[in-house]
């Protein structure tokens, strides 16, 4: 919780924005479709302890970098997101590395129409790419792999708030699980992992199991919506920039966004939020 007394809206100066990636893995399960979450370490330095979907900054060299690519080309991504082409294919990259890096599963194959099964192979070139020794133009390229951008779907673009020191302009993206690969924990920056359906995730968070910024919890409440992820796959997806600002609601200072009145209403500290602003992470793992 970052607590304040009065409206503050902006700071003296704004901290820049960095573009990120956040990925939504879902499967289908027996009670309905799955997304699959982190809890990160506390000894983190930016949202420590929070459940968060995998995700992260976006690496720039990725915008202009020669990589084999299938699926809707980076002027398509462009347009969904409302951005530039150069950086829509960073967009993408970023989505594709930081999946692989923080679960395990790539979206990749060797060719335009298969994806790897089996990504054991490649366990040495993930602890590479998480430690930025390797590229991800680099890693596909050495291995004979096509970064398969038509597994995955645009869904959401959300800002943090000009008053927080670090900012993020994420764009969120859903993936579905690829058939033969699994999702682990074999990264230094989760404490656990767990496949949840949406509605689970949500009680756990009402429970005070688990901690969720806005972001992550308005992602958990529309894929809630859906009886299958192919459901969720085909969505199209109106994606307009999300940016909560500190407002006036019901005599307390609270940052506004779609449906906020429902987050704090459900909110497991919600007694404590009488004068007081939760932070928002959009910083790529929300």
């Amino acid at each position: 919780m970052s607590e304040t007394n009065a409206p503050v809206n902006s700071r003296a100066e704004a901290a820049p924005l960095r573009d990120a990636s956040t990925v939504m893995l879902v499967r289908d399960g027996a009670a309905g479709p799955e997304v699959f979450l982190q809890r990160r370490v506390d000894a983190m330095a930016f949202a420590a302890g929070m459940t968060v979907f995998p995700g992260g900054g976006v690496d720039p060299s990725d915008a202009t970098a020669e990589i084999a690519w299938a699926g809707p080309e980076p002027a398509w991504w462009a347009r969904r997101f409302d951005t530039t082409e150069p950086q829509a294919q960073a967009l993408v990259c970023a989505a594709v590395r930081e999946t692989f890096e923080e679960c395990g599963v790539l979206l990749a194959g060797p060719t335009a129409d298969s994806v790897v099964s089996d990504t054991t192979e490649y366990r040495v070139a993930r602890r590479e790419l998480e430690r930025r020794e390797l590229s991800l133009a680099g890693f596909l390229a050495d291995r004979g792999l096509v970064l398969r951008a038509d597994l995955l779907r645009p869904w959401a673009n959300w800002i943090t708030p000009v008053i927080e020191p670090r900012r993020y302009d994420t764009r969120f993206f859903v993936a579905v699980l690829p058939d033969g690969q699994l999702a682990d924990g074999a990264t230094s920056e989760a404490r656990e992992v767990h496949w949840r359906t949406p509605a689970q995730a949500l009680d756990a968070w009402r429970g005070g199991a688990d901690v969720l910024l806005p972001p992550t919890w308005a992602q958990l409440v529309a894929l809630g919506e859906f009886a299958s992820t192919a459901e969720i796959f085909a969505a199209d997806r109106e994606i307009d920039p999300i940016m909560p600002v500190l407002a006036d609601l019901d005599g307390k200072q609270l940052l506004q966004f779609p449906d906020n009145r429902r987050y704090f209403a459900d909110h497991p500290e919600s007694s404590r939020l009488r004068g007081s602003a939760p932070a928002t992470d959009s910083s790529g793992r929300r």
